[in-house]
Order: structure tokens, then sequence, then C-alpha cells
């Protein structure tokens, strides 16, 4: 029994969406062939998918990394993520939407172990990526007097993340060949008959669970804890010195962007998740009229979870809205002002020095308490780099 990337990246048999007892049996076209002009419209979308996912998450990584200002421990986390959904769109998109539009694998033994091995470990950084912004969160607001997480142990919590992702997918790499039948080279992954399908069955559902339901759960209770503690009453540790409407409007952002974050998330994936589930019990689903064009349909939701996030970013966040202005300065829908290039700069405009040295002076009276503070402070200044909550932002890490 033959399996693809990830559950439904699967090409169960040398034709992709049939039983492989099945597929020897079809000459010429069959019920899967796909007109020119169909074929084209779904490249275009892929184009579009892939193209915005790899500028987007280009820029968030520069606008990060280039700016000193903005290399802070929760951005770190967002690179992070970054990096792995350009590479899932670059890699892992590109190259099933041609697998499975065609049927035929063009690119090579190696790169068939590749394909099966690194889908998973983008989707397991990606997740975990995102499960570690919002423990980050979690810290700063409910906790603010806790100590913060410093760059090195952040980049050790990344280098474990890649580690775990890594021996995840091992037995897709491992168990992946390449077949040929009636001249037709497929990239399958073909486990052990003595393995059975039960526990094929079951490394596919843990992988449901570890990269679906268990970072879900753990957002969903996290940016719910967040959300009703800014709703309800005044963060611990932060003072507003702004006016009320102002503060309740930095509420609304920041439950927006959790909901945004986690919702894109769920809906994206769970097409993806539900479509292998249905074709483990259903074992004529391939034999479907209109399961191709189903298949892509999927496909092409579950892939455009990696192009939304830097939308979501440039949106509803001033600092890395600034970062596309001055990284798309050249482009005439993009407007960059000296504005835009003070907030990516080290130092803090004048109003916003002065707001600090006000925040300082209420919260240093008290010599005996300045160290508590002093953690506040850092917390608070930390997260106005990637939260719309607080106003400014000295705390960078590197």
């Amino acid at each position: 029994m033959g399996s693809a990337a990830l559950p439904a990246f699967r090409n169960d048999s040398p034709s992709a969406f049939l039983p492989r007892e099945d597929a020897g049996n079809l000459t010429g076209r069959t019920v899967f062939w796909q007109p020119a002009w169909q074929l084209a419209l779904w490249t275009m979308a892929y184009v579009c998918l892939v193209s915005v996912s790899v500028v987007g998450n280009v820029t968030v990584i520069w606008i990060v990394l280039a700016h000193k200002r903005m290399r802070t421990v929760t951005n770190y986390f967002v690179v992070n993520l970054a990096l792995s959904d350009a590479c899932m769109a670059t890699f892992n998109t590109v190259f099933n939407f041609i697998y499975a539009s065609h049927n035929i694998w063009y690119f090579g033994r190696v790169f068939c172990h590749f394909q099966n091995f690194f889908p998973i470990t983008a989707m397991f950084v990606s997740i975990y990526s995102m499960m570690a912004i919002a423990a980050d969160r979690y810290m700063a607001i409910i906790h603010p007097f806790q100590p913060r997480l410093s760059a090195r142990s952040t980049k050790f919590i990344i280098a474990a993340i890649w580690l775990v992702a890594f021996s995840l997918a091992v037995p897709q790499c491992f168990y992946s060949k390449i077949e040929v039948d009636s001249g037709a080279t497929k990239c399958l992954v073909v486990w052990p008959d003595d393995e059975g399908e039960a526990k094929h069955l079951g490394y596919h559902l843990s992988l449901i669970v570890l990269i679906y339901l268990l970072p879900l759960m753990v957002m969903f209770v996290t940016y719910s804890i967040i959300g009703l503690t800014l709703w309800r009453r005044t963060v611990p540790g932060n003072q507003s010195f702004g006016s009320n409407r102002q503060h309740i409007k930095a509420k609304k952002k920041v439950v927006k962007t959790m909901v945004l974050v986690v919702l894109t998330f769920a809906i994206c994936w769970l097409p993806f998740h539900l479509y292998f589930i249905l074709s483990k019990f259903k074992k004529d689903i391939y034999e479907q009229r209109f399961i191709q064009q189903v298949y892509l349909a999927i496909f092409w939701l579950a892939m455009s979870s990696t192009m939304y996030n830097p939308i979501i970013y440039c949106c509803l966040n001033r600092r890395f809205r600034s970062g596309f202005r001055v990284a798309f300065y050249c482009c005439p829908w993009a407007t960059t002002t000296e504005e835009d290039k003070l907030e990516l700069s080290q130092q803090p405009s004048l109003s916003r020095r002065v707001h600090r040295s006000q925040t300082k002076e209420i919260f240093f009276t008290m010599s005996d308490m300045s160290q508590p503070f002093k953690d506040i402070s850092k917390a608070q200044q930390e997260q106005a780099d990637f939260d719309p909550i607080c106003h400014d932002s000295t705390n960078h890490e590197g």
C-alpha cells in the first residue's frame, strides 16, 4: 500500500486518485483527465498562492532580522513560522500540485524522499511556532512578573521544534520509494506489509493529533484566557496612560488578531484532515467523478494557510505595516513616510521617548520596588513590537 507526503497529499496508487488494482486498467483519457483551460486555472490559483506566500513570508523575515528594534523573542518565533511557511509553499505546494495534476513524478528518487519528509517537518514547525507565540503572549499578559524567555532560550526552543519535527517525519522518508507502472513514474510511501493497515493508520492519526488537534486546543484555550483577561479587566502590571477609548480599541485589536490566527489555522486544515479520514474508511473515494477537483481545492486551501499570516500582520500591526511599506517603497501603491522608517528604527520617536520617560518616572519612584516594575516594563515594551497593546518597545534580543 502506498501513500504520499501527508495524509491528504496521498497518491495511493499509480493513478493518484484510484486504487492500485484499478489503476492499471486505465488507458488514454480517464474520468480524471483535465482540459487545458481547467489546468490553466488551477495553475494560476497555485501560482498566486505560492507568490503571495513566499513574498509575504520573506518580507516578514526581512522586517524582523534587518531592524534591531524588531528582534524580540516573540518576533523570533514569527521568523521561524515565516521560514517554515515559505519553505512549505516553495517545496511542497509546487511539486505536489504538479504531481497531483499530472499523476506522474518527474523529480527523481532523492527528491521523492525529500518531498515525503519535508512537508510534515514544515507543518510541525509552523504550528508549534504558533503555539510558542501563544505561550509567550500568555506569559507576557497574564503573568508579567514572571521571568521572560532569553534570546538563548528562544533559540533552544526553536532548535528543539525543528529536531522533533525531523524525528516525526522520518518514517515518511524511510519508506519512500519510486515505482513505475505502465511507463508512469510514481513517488509513493510504501509501508511494509507486516506493519499492516492498523499501524499505518495509527501513524497518520497521530500526525493529525500532533499537528492539528493538540495545537488547536492549546491555542484556543490560551487565547481565550488572554482575550477574557484583556476584555474584562486591566492586564496585570499594565497601567493605561491613554484614553479609555484607545485602551478598548487596543483590546479589540489584540482579540481580533488572536481569533483570526486560530480560525485561519483551523479552517484551512480541517478539510485536509477530514479528506484523509474519509479516504481511510471509504476506499472507493478515488473513483468518484470529481475527486481530483475536490482534492486540488482541499490542497489549495490547506496550502493557503502559508500566505495569510503576513497579511494579518500587515493589516493589524502598525510596525509590520510600516515594514511592508518600506520593503515595497518602489511600488506605486506603497507610500513610505518618515514615520514608517522611524517605526522600524532603533530609536523611538520623540513622542514615544516622552511617553516612556513619563512611564519610568511613575514606575521607578520607589527604589525598593524598581526591579519588579522593570520586569513588567520589559514585558510590555517587547509586546508592543508585535501586539497593539502597549505604545513603546525598547526590549530587543540579538
